[in-house]
């Protein structure tokens, strides 16, 4: 949980840090939007750092700080261990069949909370049932349940679908750098990540808010957004 975690939070950095200099302080250096940032971060997350070019790369690494854990392993050992799919109770540790779900539970009782239909005192057994019913998972407690997000707490209303646009905004764009860097599973095996951060400097990062988001992913992409 914690190296996928680093490799997301770093996908948000390298996007901030990207942002054309010279429009700080202004709209224009700004992210483009909270999808483009998601999309970002699941893309390292995920399209980078959960393939198998990765792994060939990064096990030996592993291997040196865990001898004993991974004493017979392999990375394609590693490689099929981090992409099982399975039902889970928690969003960030979900798999990439399953983490939309979570969004979808999220986003279902958050409309019912503002149109009304539900009450406050009622969230964690809504959330309960919810979660059953969308996979199959029953919460032991409310800290994996209803709590386990800070975003309604702190008044982050409407920002969960964000996260499901990331993943499709990622997955448009790696299909994008794979059609016009045909080396990527060549330099992500030697551990040079150069190529990809300059494709993602240049394309994403120094566009800043420029462009609203299914116009940056057209340009960037050629194709509409699958938005």
């Amino acid at each position: 949980m914690a190296f996928f975690a680093t490799l997301h939070e770093m996908g948000h950095g390298l996007y901030q840090l990207g942002l054309p200099e010279h429009f700080q302080g202004t709209p224009a250096g700004s992210p483009c939007s909270h999808a483009v940032h998601e999309s970002q971060s699941r893309l390292y997350e995920n399209l980078v750092g959960r393939s198998r070019p990765f792994w060939d790369f990064f096990f030996p690494t592993l291997k040196g700080i865990f001898p004993d854990e991974l004493s017979g392993k392999t990375p394609k050992d590693v490689y099929r261990a981090v992409n099982r799919s399975a039902p889970s109770l928690i969003r960030v540790q979900a798999d990439e069949v399953t983490y939309n779900l979570h969004i979808i539970l999220r986003y279902e009782l958050e409309r019912d909370l503002l149109e009304g239909k539900l009450g406050v005192q009622s969230l964690p057994s809504a959330w309960n049932a919810k979660i059953k019913e969308l996979l199959g998972v029953t919460p032991e407690d409310d800290l994996v349940g209803v709590l386990q997000d800070i975003h309604w707490s702190h008044g982050g209303f409407a920002s969960f679908p964000s996260y499901a646009l990331g993943n499709v905004i990622g997955a448009q764009l790696m299909a994008k750098i794979c059609e016009e860097m045909p080396n990527l599973d060549e330099d992500i095996r030697k551990g040079d990540f150069a190529p990809l951060g300059t494709w993602l400097t240049t394309r994403i990062y120094r566009e800043g808010a420029k462009y609203q988001t299914k116009e940056l992913v057209r340009r960037v992409s050629g194709r509409a957004p699958f938005l």
